[in-house]
């Protein structure tokens, strides 16, 4: 017997759904941040082959599930490839200026940590 393959679709939680603290958490790591970060400057659909992450396979897979199921971005297959793109209208609607200032924070972050700033304790 044989069956229909069923086009893959990804649950992702509506607008209503999305809830701050897990767009909190899904943030709070060093990797999903680069990935957002990357996102919000190409604003485009984005293949998860595009960013170059320090991390396994599966770890970059796990990592954009986080994003996912909590409502950061949303993904869609087209052909072989799976697209990611910002759900930025839906987190400016809930969360007005959270993402922007994220992302600001993370520039600055990544800027001292760029000038030698960002490494160690101060005294």
């Amino acid at each position: 017997m044989t069956t229909t393959a069923s086009p893959r679709v990804l649950e992702h939680p509506a607008r209503d759904r999305i809830r701050l603290e897990e767009v909190l958490h899904a943030l709070a790591d060093a990797v999903r941040l680069r990935i957002v970060r990357d996102m919000a400057r190409e604003d485009t659909e984005l293949s998860c082959s595009y960013f170059d992450l320090p991390v396994t396979k599966s770890t970059t897979t796990h990592h954009f599930r986080v994003l996912r199921e909590s409502g950061v971005v949303r993904q869609v297959y087209r052909g072989t490839a799976k697209l990611n793109v910002l759900r930025r209208e839906d987190l400016d609607a809930l969360f007005p200026g959270l993402l922007d200032t994220v992302l600001a924070a993370a520039t600055a972050q990544a800027d001292r940590e760029k000038a030698g700033e960002g490494g160690g304790a101060t005294a």
